[in-house]
């Protein structure tokens, strides 16, 4: 009896043991996996402008890409989950400083530009600050066809677009970030981690 009883205690103490074990092990590879993607997700690559007027930082793991039209910075995110891939893409243009345009001028050029994209509807803007100068955000819509050959299926993309533009002293900025519309309100986040690093010295 003693000796089953014996037994019996020793067996549920093991048995106890090997589950905390598992569930401890469970936990540190719970928070590990946390913690990477975590960081993963919060890693950045700094950006400085050629001439420095313009400082900022992106997620690291965005790769640069060829641009056709004159920009400081383009970037897209490699894994977005579509054809389109998510982009930022920075612009800087030289101004008068003795007549510098308004911030509603500058969008209102920018709208007229952008209606020239296939589906393109002006969705709304609102003031802001960008480096700590007014600012104004604007977002926008439209479609593009990721891949334009024959006999290769691909459904179009709907884009969504949010542009910031802000002035210095010599300097307007346009810094936008596109991405399939299903994605935009996933990158919030991102977008704004990007718009709180900028600087413009």
């Amino acid at each position: 009896m003693i000796g089953q009883i014996g037994n019996e205690r020793v067996w549920r103490v093991r048995l106890w043991n090997k589950d905390l074990g598992v569930a401890l092990v469970t936990a540190l590879a719970l928070l590990a996996g946390t913690l990477l993607m975590w960081r993963t997700e919060t890693a950045t690559r700094s950006f400085e402008s050629p001439d420095a007027t313009l400082r900022l930082a992106y997620p690291a793991h965005w790769v640069s890409v060829d641009s056709l039209s004159d920009v400081l910075l383009k970037v897209e995110d490699p894994q977005t989950a579509s054809l389109f891939k998510t982009t930022l893409s920075v612009e800087q243009r030289d101004i008068d400083p003795a007549n510098p345009p308004t911030l509603q001028e500058l969008l209102d050029r920018r709208v007229e530009d952008r209606s020239l994209l296939t589906g393109y509807h002006f969705l709304g803007e609102a003031e802001t600050t960008v480096a700590g100068q007014r600012a104004i955000a604007s977002d926008f819509a439209y479609v593009v066809q990721p891949i334009d050959e024959p006999r290769r299926p691909a459904l179009p993309v709907v884009v969504r677009a949010r542009e910031y533009i802000f002035v210095t002293a010599n300097h307007s900025f346009y810094l936008t970030l596109a991405a399939p519309a299903a994605e935009f309100d996933r990158l919030e986040g991102a977008l704004a981690r990007i718009i709180a690093s900028v600087e413009a010295p």
